[in-house]
């Protein structure tokens, strides 16, 4: 296990390497129309990532691990978010990458950023009060993360997760005669399942789990005749999985947030 999680991390080192070289400067200049939709967002936003900052709730002066941090663009809304950012990744190169945006943005030493591994986080034990993680999931051992996560966390913290998913046995047929892929994908980054998300969250108390983002979605994205639907697609989305949630084994994304229980007294 340990040689497979070396193989992981040295392709990852080498995907986040292409993805830092091809990232042009006035790529880290945040758009501050796009900054404000992060900051209070609505629990009932039909978008994940707004609703994963919304799950986060008030972070003032909280610690809060950026899992996965790559070049930095979460941990610049955690820091927008008045919290006391650490972010961590594989990659010299993002983390760099992340100083730079945090440095340009205004927002220089707001966010303790190092080197390290998912697998054995360079934190203390209970050290955060909570934990970020955007699409990171999927290319990790869920169950060498799950510890890891569940060892820096105080006891009460809650862990928040957006994650690919992919279900539908149909979803997954079409999906590999589609031969488009990013160029910056590793090879073996996955789209997870419901069962592989459930392992992972084995001894945390689970406070939110909700499905976006079904295949029209997708179709409405990568189209470019079509993307200027994007928004409504998205309002049609949340309305269907609201309504006929037997719909979401079909959905691409999860958004989950984790609690780890407050410690039990011994008597």
């Amino acid at each position: 296990m340990i040689e497979q999680q070396q193989a992981w991390e040295k392709a990852e080192i080498d995907r986040s390497k292409h993805e830092a070289m091809h990232t042009p400067s006035e790529q880290l200049i945040e758009d501050e129309d796009n900054a404000r939709r992060y900051l209070n967002p609505p629990l009932d936003t039909v978008y994940p990532l707004e609703y994963a900052y919304a799950l986060l709730g008030d972070l003032t002066g909280r610690v809060i691990l950026d899992f996965g941090c790559g070049s930095g663009q979460n941990s610049f809304l955690l820091a927008r978010r008045k919290a006391r950012v650490v972010g961590v990744d594989i990659s010299k190169d993002l983390v760099d990458l992340a100083a730079r945006r945090l440095a340009v943005n205004g927002l220089a030493g707001k966010a303790e950023l190092m080197v390290g591994s998912a697998h054995d986080l360079p934190l203390r034990d209970e050290s955060v009060d909570g934990v970020l993680g955007i699409a990171i999931l999927h290319h990790l051992d869920l169950a060498a993360s799950a510890k890891e996560i569940y060892r820096v966390l105080k006891p009460g913290g809650i862990a928040i997760f957006q994650e690919p998913v992919r279900d539908s046995a149909v979803v997954r047929a079409v999906r590999r005669m589609i031969p488009y892929q990013q160029p910056d994908v590793s090879p073996f980054e996955r789209p997870l399942t419901t069962a592989e998300l459930k392992a992972f969250a084995a001894g945390f108390q689970i406070e939110a789990w909700r499905a976006f983002t079904l295949p029209f979605v997708s179709l409405v994205q990568v189209a470019a005749p079509l993307r200027r639907y994007v928004h409504e697609a998205y309002r049609i989305d949340g309305m269907l999985l609201k309504k006929l949630p037997s719909l979401s084994h079909l959905s691409a994304i999860r958004v989950l947030a984790l609690r780890k229980p407050l410690a039990t007294s011994v008597h």
